[in-house]
């Protein structure tokens, strides 16, 4: 448990020696599971075209069955941080998987449209904590000369899992029905979940404590106005309310939520989300590294679609196999990166990644109508290799610069900027799009041209941020600094 010094924790000692071989099991069992409900995340987006259909609904409106995922992903994660910290593993593991199958039963069986979204909302809240479970769980049993290894082969799953699930919905909708994504995907997650409810072993120690429901509020306020509202960017259609007032709104909640959480640090309960995590330098440089990182994976996995499918002509199938390699590419580097990371630190894996990353990403801001299928395939292949070598150094380096109390509030932290990015990078690439394309096709460019002049500033954009994530790994530490006592920091 953590003692305190007048009104401020402090972090007890860091565990010495290695884990008990029976820890890793556990590892094994939540990666599996993670794999599974994050590869449900991006199954949709292949299928929501023939939902607009069945269930006769608009652009606008299809776009809820992943706008809803996210916009739940990005409220319930800043939870997760005090929710793990008062529940066992497996009481933690085993509400996580029940929401997701009764989700997904309930989304196989939905009768209406409003029903489909609903039963994606309480996936949506299972999976949530799945990827959190998973890291904290990761730190707090592995030492640190092996984490490399392990967190390599976290990210075989937590990368290969959304770059197959547009492949996987393609093959499944060109068979069978809608329902059949579902209904295939409800017997795999109830077997991982009952394999691993017999063998997985509690990891940590509880804390007693009483949620702040004000904080509460204010985080799904917070950063549910500033995911939805960054969303409305990209679109189909206009909204109701402006995007910019919607993200101006959940930015001043967001900013009420941090306020909160820094007076909640000072009672006994403690905060919903501890943000004493940001005090640490390397953590922070860590999450600013992986937050641009993951907003440049996100814009290039808006814009590749609507470049294959929109200008190129191809299938949902035939995109999702073009992207599919390197989605695979960076899952397998993960193990291999980790091995190194062990051997020789971070900075000879951040360094290089972020140098391919922004190369990858300049080299598709020079696409045009008649690209050959090989060279966007190699391109997207440096960009993904790219990732393999930040992704894995920078988690580990990141949770591996807390003390040990923290683990669980920097893995919810993590989560949640990862959910922001997204929306960020998905708002930016189609507004950046939008605009240039727009600007193109008043000036007299062929609706064509005009597509290509639009995606290529937003590639070009995005390279340019990528260049932010050089900037960060060059004065990025090779290895996790030492944790300093939580007692400086109050």
């Amino acid at each position: 448990m953590t003692a305190t010094v007048g009104d401020t924790p402090v972090a007890p000692p860091e565990p010495t020696g290695s884990p008990a071989p029976a820890s890793y099991p556990v590892l094994r069992w939540l990666t599996l599971a993670t794999f599974v409900v994050i590869l449900n995340e991006t199954l949709m987006v292949n299928a929501i075209p023939r939902l607009m259909a069945q269930f006769d609904v608009t652009a606008r409106t299809g776009q809820w069955l992943s706008t809803a995922f996210m916009l739940t992903m990005a409220v319930v994660i800043p939870v997760t941080g005090w929710f793990l910290q008062r529940v066992t593993t497996r009481r933690a593991f085993g509400t996580a998987m029940a929401l997701f199958g009764a989700g997904t039963l309930l989304a196989a069986a939905a009768p209406a449209f409003w029903v489909l979204v609903l039963a994606r909302i309480v996936q949506a809240s299972g999976t949530a904590v799945m990827l959190p479970l998973l890291m904290t769980t990761l730190m707090t049993i592995v030492p640190e000369h092996d984490r490399g290894r392990v967190m390599g082969n976290v990210t075989l799953a937590i990368s290969v899992a959304p770059a197959l699930g547009p492949t996987a919905a393609g093959l499944v909708l060109q068979v069978a029905g809608w329902r059949w994504l579902f209904l295939v995907m409800l017997p795999i997650a109830g077997g991982v979940a009952l394999a691993a409810l017999r063998r997985l072993e509690n990891v940590g120690e509880q804390r007693a404590g009483t949620v702040d429901v004000v904080s509460v509020v204010l985080a799904a306020a917070g950063f549910g106005g500033l995911v939805y509202g960054l969303s409305g960017f990209g679109a189909p259609e206009q909204a109701a309310v402006s995007p910019w007032l919607l993200v101006a709104a959940g930015a001043v909640v967001v900013a009420l939520f941090v306020l909160r959480q820094v007076r909640l640090q000072r009672r006994p309960s403690g905060p919903l989300l501890d943000l004493r995590t940001v005090t640490h330098r390397t953590f922070t440089l860590a999450l600013l590294l992986q937050a641009v990182a993951f907003l440049t994976l996100m814009g290039a996995m808006i814009l590749l679609p609507l470049y294959l499918q929109g200008l190129r002509g191809l299938t949902p199938l035939q995109t999702g196999l073009l992207v599919a390699p390197g989605g695979l590419a960076m899952g397998l580097a993960g193990p291999r990166v980790g091995r190194l990371f062990d051997r020789v630190g971070g900075r000879p894996l951040l360094i290089p990644g972020s140098v391919l990353v922004a190369a990858g990403l300049g080299g598709l801001a020079l696409l045009d109508a008649t690209t050959p299928y090989a060279v966007l395939v190699g391109l997207h292949l440096l960009l993904m290799t790219g990732l393999a070598l930040v992704m894995t150094p920078a988690f580990t380096i990141s949770l591996g610069s807390l003390p040990r109390h923290l683990y669980a509030h920097g893995s919810s932290l993590l989560g949640t900027v990862q959910q922001v990015a997204a929306a960020v990078g998905t708002a930016l690439s189609v507004t950046v799009l939008t605009a240039r394309a727009t600007a193109l096709a008043a000036g007299g460019a062929d609706p064509a041209a005009a597509f290509v002049g639009g995606m290529r500033w937003a590639f070009a954009v995005s390279a340019g941020l990528a260049l932010v994530t050089v900037a960060v790994a060059v004065v990025m530490p090779g290895r996790p600094t030492p944790a300093e006592p939580e007692l400086q920091h109050g």
